[in-house]
């Protein structure tokens, strides 16, 4: 009896239920209908139009801001553009410094290469001058000053290998200052001297005197003989052919003393020995052997001849010009060889 009355009492409740339901959508749509068509309150109206100013302002702010972003990008594009072509320009510009560094270095080897070939040129010539000045006129003076310039001229050359030029020339400059050659202007001045001492050379045989008048001539012959003198043509011959074999003889050994003080400044050693020796048999064979001035002369004679006047040239001359044109020649090929690498490397 519980369950038939449970049962029965459950079944109004099933057909009121969505009868519920169907009300209260009703409710809910003319809730909805009055809120949508139902005119605002005054403050909700005023509130809406505020948001609506709002709303526009904040449209228009967004269009100012777009068209400001639109303006940056423009701006930044062109920044980019102008980004872009001040790179090109600074890496035009770095070609164009490196072009220039390797055109100013181009410079600088042209200008050392050139600098080098002439101070070899100018060391190449002073040492050909200073041999042949020594092997021409044996002045080891002035072949000592064209070698020492040509140290100073390869001194200004970069390049190492031709430090064995040096030494090479080192080398011949000591062996000319121990030639220990005489210095012809004081080989020139004692034979001054000499000649100076000529003239007072004592003769080897005098004329003899005049005989003395006799006393038993008349007065008549001795008035006459003041005015006019009688005497023997050979006597007088004889006389005068010894004053001018004398006065020769002089003469014969000043031209002779003026030939080897000539030969001397020449440095011609065989040109000197044969004018003293001419000038030494001229004063032996005229003059008094045994005064003191004929004496002196020959003992200088003497020492003059064994004056060493031009020593032949050291084994040594020449080295330092054969080893310098060898290094050129050697240089230029190897040159030559890098030119023709660098020409086919091109190719």
């Amino acid at each position: 009896m519980d369950e038939t009355s449970t049962i029965a009492s459950e079944a109004p409740r099933r057909r009121r239920a969505p009868l519920a339901i169907v009300v209260v959508l009703l409710i809910v749509v003319a809730a909805a209908l009055w809120w949508r068509f139902a005119p605002p309150p005054a403050d909700t109206a005023a509130q809406v139009a505020a948001l609506q100013a709002q709303v526009e302002n904040l449209d228009r702010a967004i269009a100012r801001l777009r068209g400001n972003t639109d303006t940056f990008r423009a701006r930044l594009d062109d920044g980019d553009k102008v980004d872009a072509s001040v790179r090109q320009q600074l890496l035009a510009l770095g070609q164009r410094v490196q072009l220039a560094e390797d055109a100013v270095a181009n410079l600088a080897d042209l200008r050392m290469a050139g600098h080098d070939t002439l101070a070899l040129d100018e060391a190449e010539l002073l040492l050909t001058l200073g041999g042949e000045r020594y092997t021409l006129f044996h002045d080891a003076a002035a072949a000592i000053a064209a070698y020492r310039a040509a140290d100073t001229a390869l001194a200004e050359v970069d390049d190492a290998a031709f430090g064995t030029v040096r030494q090479s020339i080192s080398g011949e400059i000591a062996a000319l200052n121990d030639l220990h050659a005489v210095d012809p202007l004081a080989l020139a001045t004692r034979l001054a001297r000499l000649r100076a001492q000529v003239a007072a050379l004592p003769q080897a045989g005098r004329s003899p005197p005049p005989a003395p008048a006799n006393a038993s001539t008349s007065m008549f012959a001795r008035m006459f003989g003041a005015f006019v003198q009688v005497r023997h043509d050979t006597d007088t011959a004889q006389t005068q052919a010894v004053v001018r074999d004398a006065a020769l003889a002089r003469d014969l050994v000043l031209l002779d003393l003026r030939a080897a003080q000539a030969a001397a400044l020449a440095r011609d050693d065989a040109g000197f020995r044969t004018a003293l020796a001419e000038a030494r048999a001229q004063t032996a064979a005229t003059f008094d052997a045994q005064a003191p001035q004929t004496v002196a002369m020959t003992k200088e004679f003497d020492a003059l001849s064994s004056v060493q006047l031009a020593p032949p040239a050291p084994a040594i001359l020449g080295t330092a010009l054969k080893d310098l044109r060898n290094l050129r020649a050697t240089h230029a090929l190897a040159a030559a060889k890098a030119a023709t690498a660098h020409s086919e490397a091109k190719k």
